[in-house]
């Protein structure tokens, strides 16, 4: 478990991973040095990994399907061979009504079927059923804010790289790699990340905040699904809302420092006007949790 500084410093780069150690300093009450000290212990101990987190339309991704998986057999053996393909970003072994649920990402909704059907032809799985996601109202994960209307170079591509592989590179490294000056790295970078086209946050090991309990949720829906999913991401504990449609009208994902907070997070969800949590699941291991992917080897045209 972290301290109390320690926890507060990680919340803030999750929210701004490129955030100045001054900024931070001022956010905590401490020096510049000792939190300059304190960031880089963090970093160098992996219990927050600063990344770009590049926006689905710019990498052609933009479809998400939530995958709920029926296994026959060893179930940990068909997580682990579902996790090998590329579009699949998550995969957590789950007690409940499934005994894997996945999240898959693809270029469209054609690509998205055709990767489902490769996850059912998967030895072991008995079924696999589908949400499609619509619109994401929160997730760490992703940049979920609409993309500007932006025209990308190579120099662009270039810092959408580095700042994959590292959110916190200084801007006399990436002015190094593109050969431009500091302050026109700056205005690039900064440009990328107003127009969305990149999100820098802190990617946490949820145990050391605490939160070593995650489960999932599916909700049905009465009235505006819009509305009532952006007030169940607003619940204290709740990490993930998408609405779709399949089997769920809303699907979501919630942490918390006990099992049984986390039966008081749904408690609340069951409170919000027009939500019916209609099944929920406790996740045992998380098999796969990679949001990175590999970057078109030039710029695609961006559809805003």
């Amino acid at each position: 478990m972290l301290d109390a500084v320690d926890a507060v410093l990680v919340r803030e780069l999750q929210r701004d991973g490129r955030a100045t150690f001054q900024a931070l300093a001022d956010r905590v009450g401490l020096s510049r040095t000792a939190v300059r000290a304190r960031v880089q212990h963090l970093l160098q101990t992996e219990v927050v990994r600063v990344v770009g987190v590049v926006h689905s339309a710019v990498i052609g991704a933009g479809v998400t399907g939530h995958v709920l998986v029926a296994v026959d057999g060893a179930a940990r053996e068909v997580a682990h061979a579902v996790a090998k393909r590329a579009a699949v970003c998550f995969a957590a072994l789950t007690a409940g009504p499934h005994d894997l649920v996945t999240q898959v990402r693809a270029r469209d909704d054609e690509a998205l079927a055709a990767e489902v059907d490769e996850i059912r032809r998967t030895a072991g799985v008995r079924s696999a059923e589908v949400v499609r996601c619509v619109a994401t109202m929160r997730d760490a994960h992703s940049v979920v804010r609409s993309l500007a209307d932006i025209s990308l170079d190579d120099i662009d591509w270039r810092l959408l790289r580095e700042l994959q592989r590292d959110g916190r590179a200084p801007y006399t490294r990436l002015a190094g790699i593109i050969g431009l000056s500091q302050a026109a790295t700056r205005a690039r970078v900064v440009r990328l990340m107003r127009s969305a086209v990149i999100q820098v946050t802190g990617q946490a090991d949820a145990a050391a905040l605490g939160a070593t309990e995650v489960g999932g949720f599916g909700l049905a829906v009465s009235g505006p699904v819009r509305q009532v999913a952006e007030a169940v991401a607003q619940q204290d504990g709740v990490r993930y809302v998408a609405t779709g449609f399949g089997r769920y009208d809303i699907v979501g994902e919630v942490e918390a420092g006990a099992r049984a907070d986390l039966v008081t997070i749904l408690d609340a969800i069951r409170e919000v006007p027009g939500a019916t949590v209609r099944e929920s699941w406790h996740h045992l291991d998380v098999v796969k949790e990679c949001y990175a992917t590999e970057l078109p080897d030039r710029p695609r045209a961006v559809a805003t």
